[in-house]
């Protein structure tokens, strides 16, 4: 058996310019924001970003990472548009592939599976075909004939996903409500690297539907307690609303010279509690 552990700049230096990165969880929930950060501490640039989109699409556009964005949305949830992902759209910062949420799912689900593409009905008879002029439709070979949207797989060079609990060996477990498809994430991905609240021995006694994650899908694990602040990673705890909406209506200078200078995830983790305790 191997031991898979990492920090946060271990997995970063693996990351170069230019690659495809799929970042896990949803929305303003359980993002590997740790990952993300140490992300912006580094030169890597030119990115393409699969993502079902949060603060982490915010964040990279924001600090002019991305070259290419794939995704169904960009929220924090509670804020309904994630305010530096339109600010850096509205600029054109950065080319946009905006697809259904299904039609997201099943790009990973062939990229999983090591499909080119699967067909969907989910796009048919909308607007993502007019604004993808590059997407195909495929007509079922069967007595139906129906047409289909051929979803390209979402391959990517790595992912990134952080999760409740994780071991040595690179098994994952959520213990929240919802899975989020961070395990189709990992397997879309060359390599895949897991940020967790804990790394523990073992899952004894475990809810068998709550070990996400499998070590022969995972690079490296990293433990990372608070790691998706300021999104939530519930029962652990929840979005940092009031941080939240800090970063929201703060200008991206003032907001990264403050939280985002550091030298690592120890130091956002101070600035954070520093502003909090401003705050009583």
């Amino acid at each position: 058996m191997t031991d898979k552990t990492m920090t946060p700049e271990d997995v970063v230096a693996r990351l170069r310019s230019g690659m495809t990165v799929g970042i896990g969880g949803w929305g303003s929930r359980r993002k590997p924001m740790a990952l993300v950060r140490a992300l912006l501490r580094s030169p890597v640039t030119d990115l393409t970003v699969i993502s079902y989109g949060g603060p982490d699409v915010g964040l990279l556009a924001a600090a002019g990472r991305i070259r290419k964005l794939v995704a169904p949305f960009a929220t924090l949830d509670s804020i309904p548009l994630e305010p530096h992902f339109r600010a850096a759209r509205q600029a054109g910062a950065f080319e946009l592939m905006e697809v259904d949420e299904a039609m997201f799912m099943w790009g990973l689900h062939a990229a999983a599976n090591r499909l080119p593409f699967l067909p969907v009905r989910a796009g048919i008879g909308s607007d993502v075909m007019r604004v993808n002029p590059a997407l195909r439709t495929v007509t079922s070979p069967y007595e139906d004939g129906e047409t289909f949207v051929a979803m390209p797989a979402l391959r990517m060079d790595a992912a990134l996903v952080h999760l409740n609990r994780a071991d040595r060996l690179g098994n994952g477990q959520y213990l929240g409500p919802d899975p989020y498809f961070d395990d189709l994430f990992c397997e879309a991905a060359d390599s895949a690297y897991v940020s967790c609240e804990r790394i523990v021995d073992g899952f004894r006694g475990a809810v068998p539907q709550s070990l996400l994650v499998k070590r022969y899908a995972v690079t490296g694990v990293v433990e990372s307690p608070n790691g998706a602040h300021f999104t939530s990673c519930v029962p652990d705890y929840g979005r940092d609303e009031p941080f939240q909406r800090l970063y929201a209506t703060t200008p991206w200078p003032e907001f990264a010279g403050r939280f985002l200078s550091g030298p690592d995830e120890k130091s956002y983790q101070s600035a954070v509690q520093s502003w909090h305790e401003e705050q009583k």
